[in-house]
């Protein structure tokens, strides 16, 4: 039942239809809506399930590998058997990746981003990488897999492991090696939707496996296979980030709200000295925002100008409507004058001027409890 979208030449699901859909082409929001929604609905109330064989995978290794991860990321390192969301800069203080870093507790790491970024990010890799001591392999065509999201995420996974998983066992951002189903698998404990969840990754012999050992286990806790759709409009409910929208090579840390994952205390990493001078003595005219916008059959798709009257002053990087807080939402970089909450603004949505207001933070659970719990 799978719809198919495209990235980097890897075909990935955007959403799953009855036999016979036919989904009628439009600006607006199209036939396919509610399907997206109850893809949205069933991870937020049970489980749903999404192919990430589109995420890249780099492995490090090496007797130097620590101290090249350290300089090459701003972060600081996970510590053994765990992940972190990690920022990658340029010496100029510009953003080169937002990645996430796996520490698998036996030498090895793992660096895993976007899928379509594969190249540019070896090429870079490469540029910094020391003469002797640290290898880095690209395994993203050999390694592939599936995340599991929603509040009974965990019931499902428990379901084909021996392993402990529970809360004190495999806390968020841990990761781990474990047998799941009958494939040896890396998993890690985050979800991109912002619920409790599970990135599960297996070689590419083993995927269909994988799935079916999954579904079958969750059949009864409800699971849905849902596809990137989905996974948009829960990501905008979280006014969680991706590569290619919120973070360019044309935003900074500061910009784009990554300064805070950067570890200002640690001595060298690449755009330490931009960034220091970023946080201390210029502060960016523009942030990273959540905007509710007053939009009736259309969303918000992408560079979409942000008005204050007659005066612009910011632009959409992404939207869509929130399925399971029944709102338009976008991110967008604004003024920092009016990125103030509760602030009155205007966007233009195909065409038409739209009310909008800044959201104080995400629209839907902006503790973030529910990816700990």
């Amino acid at each position: 039942g799978a719809r198919w979208g495209e990235s980097w030449g890897l075909e990935v699901p955007l959403y799953f239809a009855p036999a016979g859909f036919e989904e009628e082409p439009t600006q607006r929001r199209s036939n396919a809506h509610e399907i997206v929604g109850a893809e949205c609905r069933a991870t937020r109330n049970a489980v749903g399930l999404v192919d990430i064989t589109g995420f890249s995978r780099y492995e490090v290794t090496g007797p130097g590998a620590e101290e090249w991860l350290s300089t090459t990321f701003a972060s600081r390192l996970p510590g053994t058997g765990r992940s972190r969301l990690a920022p990658m800069l340029s010496p100029s203080g510009r953003l080169v990746g937002d990645l996430t870093l796996l520490n698998w507790g036996d030498g090895s790491w793992w660096i895993m981003g976007s899928y379509y970024l594969r190249q540019w990010h070896m090429r870079w890799f490469h540029h910094l990488l020391p003469e002797t001591g640290v290898e880095i392999r690209d395994i993203s065509d050999t390694v592939t897999g599936f995340a599991l999201s929603g509040p009974r995420s965990r019931e499902v996974l428990a379901r084909t492991t021996h392993a402990d998983i529970s809360n004190e066992a495999m806390p968020f951002l841990s990761c781990r090696e474990m047998d799941v189903g009958l494939a040896r698998a890396h998993v890690n404990r985050m979800s991109v939707a912002g619920e409790l969840g599970y990135e599960i990754n297996v070689p590419c012999s083993e995927h269909r496996g994988l799935r079916l050992e999954i579904l079958a286990a969750g059949k009864e806790f409800g699971l849905v296979e849902t596809g990137m759709n989905a996974l948009l409009s829960l990501r905008m409910e979280k006014s969680f980030g991706i590569w290619s929208t919120e973070y360019t090579w044309a935003y900074t840390p500061g910009m784009s709200g990554l300064d805070r994952f950067i570890d200002f205390e640690k001595k060298e990493f690449v755009g330490r000295a931009a960034a220091l001078r970023e946080r201390d003595q210029a502060p960016p005219a523009q942030i990273l925002s959540t905007l509710e916008i007053d939009a009736e059959d259309a969303d918000a798709s992408g560079w979409e100008p942000v008005w204050e009257g007659s005066r612009q002053v910011g632009f959409v990087t992404s939207g869509a409507y929130g399925h399971c807080v029944g709102r338009s939402l976008a991110l967008a970089y604004l003024d920092r004058a009016v990125a103030v909450a509760e602030t009155e603004l205007e966007v233009h949505i195909v065409g038409q001027l739209r009310r909008a207001r800044v959201l104080p933070g995400p629209a839907f659970d902006p503790a973030g409890t529910r990816m700990r719990r």
